[in-house]
């Protein structure tokens, strides 16, 4: 009997297992491949977006430091400053005739008329002095002289009797001659005592003290009862007044040298004093000492003033404007363009490179006149050159500036070196 179970067929793998098994091979390694690319495009993303915004910041910080770097400058050209320069010096006033008043004569003040203070014309008698001494020396010398005279006379008759019987031989040629030479002593002595006589009352003048020329008593150092010594200063003498003539004041002032030349005789200046806020008086050069004081390197300039109405005294401390022309060309800038470094003075502007860069350049300058807004410059600078307004006070020469403002000229500035 047949077994009607099926027959088991045999297990048979397909055909393509051998080659699936090929073909699995590859597929893991252009998966790895992949995944690499990926991770390598991942990661230069990464790189990219880290570092190049860092480079760009780097970059943008060193354009931004080295704009920071350089500073921001405001400049203008200078403007034609005043044709004339005001210089104000430091003067004294002086009285145009000052003089002590000195005794002639020994004695003792018996009355004085005038203190300080007061106004006296030429000739007023201002002291009295009694002179006991010189009264007596003045009656003796008026004897000696009445003496001499009839000495003299006596002298002159026997001369003549002499001469008159000289021809009868009845006295001798000697004798004639010495009564001649006697007669004409007699007449010398007549002669010296009337000098001494005059010289005598020349002194007793000077009893009386007058005032030699219009003015003021400036000192009295005398009162009534007090021994008067004849003299000057110096020898013991004693000084009654002091007067001091200020119709006409003299003000005395030092030019510096380098302006000696630029002081005319008859120019104007004027004058100012403190306790004349706001005020000037005019006066005139009238003289120079044509010497420049080595000591000093000034020239002493003499300026009259006419002082009738009373208002300035002698002693005053004065300040002196003269109006003179600057040397060179005169410039204008502001104050605050002025740089003050230890070589000196300096003034910051504008150039242009070859390479087209802007660059400062620091000046060496001479000033004129400053009124505290602007300053004129009298040497050192260019009516075209580009003038930094402010600078920064570590500005150097050479370094770039940016020029930020460039006004054409700065009509606005009002011109320094007039007088008020």
């Amino acid at each position: 009997m047949q077994d009607a179970s099926p027959t088991p067929t045999p297990r048979t793998q397909p055909a393509d297992c051998a080659g699936g098994r090929e073909s699995q091979g590859p597929l893991p390694r252009r998966a790895a491949v992949k995944a690499v690319v990926w991770l390598v495009a991942i990661g230069a993303l990464i790189a990219i977006v880290g570092i190049v915004p860092r480079v760009l910041a780097e970059r943008s910080l060193a354009r931004r430091t080295e704009a920071g770097a350089t500073p921001d400058v405001v400049a203008a050209v200078p403007i034609a400053g005043s044709p004339t320069l005001d210089i104000v010096l430091p003067g004294n006033v002086y009285a145009f005739t000052d003089s002590p008043i000195y005794a002639r004569s020994d004695g003792y003040l018996r009355k004085w008329l005038f203190d300080i203070g007061a106004h006296v014309h030429k000739g007023d008698l201002l002291a009295v002095i009694d002179t006991p001494e010189l009264d007596q020396q003045l009656s003796q010398a008026r004897a000696d002289l009445m003496t001499a005279r009839t000495n003299a006379a006596i002298a002159a008759v026997t001369s003549a009797r002499y001469q008159d019987l000289l021809p009868s031989e009845a006295v001798s040629k000697q004798d004639t001659d010495t009564a001649a030479s006697q007669s004409e002593a007699a007449k010398s002595a007549v002669k010296s005592a009337a000098a001494n006589v005059a010289r005598l009352e020349s002194l007793q003048t000077f009893e009386r003290i007058y005032a030699p020329f219009d003015g003021i008593v400036t000192a009295r150092n005398v009162d009534v009862g007090q021994l008067v010594t004849a003299g000057t200063t110096g020898g013991g003498a004693s000084q009654l007044f002091h007067m001091a003539a200020v119709a006409t004041l003299r003000i005395y002032v030092g030019v510096p040298q380098s302006y000696g030349d630029a002081v005319k005789i008859g120019m104007p200046v004027k004058l100012t004093f403190d306790e004349f806020p706001g005020q000037s008086f005019e006066a005139r050069v009238v003289r120079t000492s044509k010497y420049i004081d080595p000591a000093s390197r000034t020239l002493l300039v003499e300026a009259d003033y006419d002082n009738h109405a009373g208002l300035l005294t002698p002693g005053a401390y004065v300040q002196v404007h003269f109006t003179v022309k600057p040397r060179g060309t005169s410039l204008m800038v502001p104050s605050s363009a002025l740089m003050f470094r230890a070589e000196g003075l300096r003034i910051a502007v504008v150039v242009t490179s070859p390479s087209g860069a802007t660059l400062a350049r620091l000046l060496p300058v001479t000033l004129g006149a400053d009124d505290g807004n602007v300053v004129q410059i009298v040497d050192g600078l260019d009516a075209a050159s580009p003038v930094i307004q402010n600078p920064p006070d570590a500005l150097i020469d050479g370094e770039p500036v940016r020029l930020v403002q460039m006004p054409a000229r700065p009509d606005a500035h009002q011109a320094p070196g007039k007088g008020t």
